[in-house]
């Protein structure tokens, strides 16, 4: 396998430093209840030899889902797929160019598709459009030696979010087009250079009125406001100790509660607003390299890319107790 591709393995399994105090939030705190997980099950196997590696997950409204394949870890094509809610049916949406990877994905309002290639062909790195029943186009270029890792879309559907794990950047993408702009650039989001795999800020979330992102590096969940003119606002460290961090989701739409996989140490944690932390799934229920989480009412799906041998890539499903939704 290349040095590149095994640089590829390494930034799929990853998706900061001192930043100002913590974020406090009413939704929820040690007076509420955690949500308690059950045991995941596997919902769709992968084939990570066919370059099947999961990397980030979008549940739909219609409850199919969609997930972005790595592709080139296994040395293989990346590929965006959709699955049915029960994953027992899957139909490939883009297949990309050998060597290019398929990272973060986010949903329009209008049933648009977006998603990151991660590519050292300047033609092809940054942020792609899928329409419904069209064809995939780039709709902003990024840097080619940058990683577009995590995407979001804010509520007005007129700005994508993006983030830069070797840059320590968030970029901001106008959904009507046009060039990206560098939304924030700080110490909090950037990898430590000394690091054996140097990444960055990685899953990135749009939610009540912030940008979240984690930082693989520095293990911590961080939240910016977005103020009326839509620039980045004071940052704040939600949460630290989780080195290894990738992509994360929320409780509800209206609780800050997060389930976030920690993809080196095979495990799931739910992080709340006060920076408490607690385990709900690990190795001993399949978790393999997690790599992004989602919630579609008590259910909570994973998707493990699979890095360590034998590669047991998958999309796991677990149930929350509807007791842990009181919070929200």
């Amino acid at each position: 396998m290349s040095k590149r591709l095994n640089l590829a393995a390494t930034v799929a399994a990853a998706a900061a430093v001192l930043v100002s105090a913590p974020y406090a939030s009413a939704a929820a705190g040690p007076e509420h209840p955690q949500p308690v997980v059950t045991a995941a099950s596997t919902l769709a196997p992968f084939d990570w030899s066919a370059g099947e590696v999961p990397e980030n997950i979008t549940v739909n409204p219609d409850s199919t889902l969609t997930v972005s394949m790595l592709g080139s870890y296994a040395g293989q094509r990346p590929e965006l797929v959709r699955l049915s809610a029960h994953g027992q049916h899957r139909t490939v949406l883009v297949t990309g160019v050998l060597g290019d990877g398929f990272t973060g994905n986010t949903r329009g309002s209008d049933g648009t598709v977006y998603y990151n290639v991660w590519s050292k062909d300047a033609s092809r790195a940054g942020v792609w459009k899928l329409p419904p029943g069209g064809h995939p186009s780039r709709l902003a270029a990024l840097p080619a030696d940058g990683l577009p890792n995590g995407i979001a879309i804010d509520p007005a559907g007129r700005t994508l979010y993006v983030s830069d794990s070797y840059k320590g950047t968030i970029w901001a993408v106008p959904v009507a087009g046009g060039q990206a702009r560098t939304w924030l650039t700080d110490q909090a989001l950037a990898p430590v250079p000394t690091a054996s795999i140097p990444i960055g800020v990685n899953g990135l979330r749009y939610h009540h009125g912030a940008v979240w992102v984690t930082n693989f590096n520095q293990g911590t969940l961080l939240r910016v406001p977005v103020t009326a003119a839509g620039k980045a606002g004071r940052l704040h460290q939600v949460a630290d100790g989780e080195v290894g961090i990738d992509d994360f989701n929320f409780l509800s739409s209206r609780s800050d509660i997060v389930f976030a996989a920690v993809n080196t140490q095979n495990k799931v944690d739910v992080i709340y607003p006060n920076g408490t932390k607690a385990t709900v799934l690990t190795a001993a229920d399949g978790l393999a390299s997690p790599t992004a989480t989602a919630v579609r009412g008590t259910d909570l799906y994973i998707t493990d890319a699979g890095l360590a041998t034998p590669h047991h890539a998958q999309l796991q499903v677990a149930r929350i107790n509807p007791d842990g939704l009181q919070d929200s």
